[in-house]
């Protein structure tokens, strides 16, 4: 268990406004525990907001270009959607719109990454959550402006990029200065749900609103995500040093190394936020063992995982399925599926990579299964709504569970890697590297499927299958030093039984 110590006045005053109110209200101070599950709680929900915002903008597509190779069968549709998206180079204007708002975030990911090491991650996240609702509301306002210039939501959409981008490295920093390697592919793999939920919570939110107008899927998840920045500005304790919380040695050993002075004082190894020395260099993360492969990995994961973020349910509203054409808000919800087996393929991740202690074997391995999954969805999932339903659940577990696992687990363990001899002003920087390489991907898949899809989508699935072999290739150096360090391992393991038997 954690233990508390009266903070000194200077610590009491760094606390988040709530965290004070609670204890004022308690009359003690909150455990190390409790601090663990606020951390877990505010950071789940801001990162969902992220994700439910980003969402939205795949919803809106089918309203604001219903036009398809279909619409002949769909007489209904003709002269519908908003201009200059309705026209016959609407697909590739909306594509341009996800490559340039994708573009954005993942330079500012390197940008954010940087300043994230270097400043308070709760103002930090603060801004970046109450930008991103500002210019997602401002995409809407469009709707009620009688806004037809492209550029001006190419614009909106860019500046939404570049505070989203403030969002997956701080969050995943805050979590890795709380939770220690030991389970921590678990505990990330149940915290990254906040992806597929936020997902599923803006295509929902979304797709209920389309009815009253499409400018309403905007600004009300705008508004929601800047709400919840308010309350993560009031709860979020960036650190345990922040806060004046202590951790017992039998705590969590992988989070603090510990050490003894003559007087038998234990004191922290790996600090946090007031670590002296300085924030590790951007050239010099790069440098760090396993994150060049695993950044390039997700560089192709992403493509695949951003391609069904963006294109799903524009995909699913042009498919007939069992001969029918489903509406925007049917397509939007029938989505979540995908998300749904998302959210399996995370949990699932992470705790298969903790058993095996292998983040690489685990996420080549998803990557692999993915190709058929894709293969088959693609084959068959027009066929019926239950077999489009399992089939969606399946890739979308393949699909996202290697790309769950490396922008968490994966992120958080190289932020503390060993060859960093306990520096802990890393996390952010690793993070960012990794995510915003796999940004880059997230760019490519939404654009080249905005030209690809208006050819042909089987093409599209091509391109997804030959992205994941890719992602998984890239990591075979990493997987075959992990299965001969499992080999070392039980061989080493018999021979220590005849060693000590006495």
């Amino acid at each position: 268990m954690g233990s508390m110590a009266e903070p000194p006045a200077e610590t009491y005053e760094r606390k988040p406004p709530g965290i004070r109110f609670i204890e004022y209200t308690k009359k003690s101070p909150i455990s190390y525990n409790t601090y663990q599950a606020i951390v877990l709680l505010v950071t789940f929900f801001a990162y969902l907001s992220y994700h439910a915002t980003r969402k939205t903008a795949s919803i809106v597509k089918s309203a604001l270009d219903p036009q398809s190779p279909e619409a002949s069968k769909r007489p209904w549709m003709i002269g519908a959607g908003w201009s200059p998206f309705n026209g016959s180079d609407g697909t590739a204007l909306l594509g341009e719109l996800d490559v340039a708002f994708l573009f954005v975030y993942a330079m500012g990911m390197y940008f954010s990454g940087h300043v994230g090491d270097r400043m308070d991650l709760r103002i930090f996240l603060t801004i970046g959550m109450v930008g991103t609702g500002l210019f997602t509301s401002l995409f809407g306002v469009g709707y009620w402006a009688n806004i037809h210039l492209f550029y001006y939501y190419l614009i909106v959409q860019m500046l939404a990029g570049l505070f989203q981008s403030t969002g997956w490295p701080s969050v995943v920093a805050v979590v890795g200065n709380w939770f220690g390697k030991k389970k921590r592919g678990l505990i990330m793999g149940i915290w990254n749900a906040h992806t597929s939920l936020g997902n599923i919570t803006g295509s929902v939110v979304a797709s209920m609103l389309l009815k009253y107008g499409w400018g309403w899927s905007m600004v009300v998840p705008g508004l929601g995500i800047a709400f919840v920045g308010i309350m993560l500005l009031l709860f979020l304790p960036v650190s345990p040093e922040s806060v004046g919380a202590r951790v017992d040695d039998d705590d969590d050993d992988e989070l603090l190394s510990h050490k003894k002075n003559e007087e038998g004082i234990t004191e922290p190894l790996l600090r946090t936020t007031s670590d002296k020395r300085d924030a590790v260099g951007f050239l010099e993360a790069w440098r760090i063992p396993g994150v060049a492969p695993f950044a390039l990995c997700l560089f192709f994961a992403k493509l695949v995982a951003y391609t069904f973020l963006y294109w799903l349910p524009f995909y699913i509203s042009h498919t007939a399925i069992e001969g029918r054409f489903l509406t925007n808000e049917e397509s939007g919800n029938l989505s979540t599926v995908f998300d749904v087996g998302g959210v399996v393929g995370g949990i699932l991740a992470g705790y298969i990579s903790d058993q095996l202690d292998a983040r690489a074997i685990t996420a080549a391995s998803f990557m692999y299964c993915a190709i058929p999954a894709l293969f088959f969805y693609r084959s068959y999932g027009h066929l019926s709504m239950t077999i489009n339903i399992i089939l969606m659940l399946i890739t979308g577990m393949f699909v996202n569970g290697p790309y769950a696992l490396i922008t968490t687990a994966v992120s958080a363990d190289l932020g503390t890697h060993s060859s960093l001899k306990g520096n802990s002003r890393a996390l952010a920087t690793v993070t960012a590297i990794i995510d915003g390489t796999g940004s880059i991907g997230a760019a490519m898949g939404p654009l080249l499927t905005g030209y690809i899809s208006a050819l042909s989508w089987n093409a599209v699935f091509i391109m997804l299958m030959g992205a994941a072999l890719v992602a998984g290739l890239l990591l075979t150096k990493l997987v075959i030093a992990e299965v001969g360090a499992k080999i070392h391992g039980s061989r080493a393991h018999e021979v220590t039984p005849a060693v000590t038997d006495v």
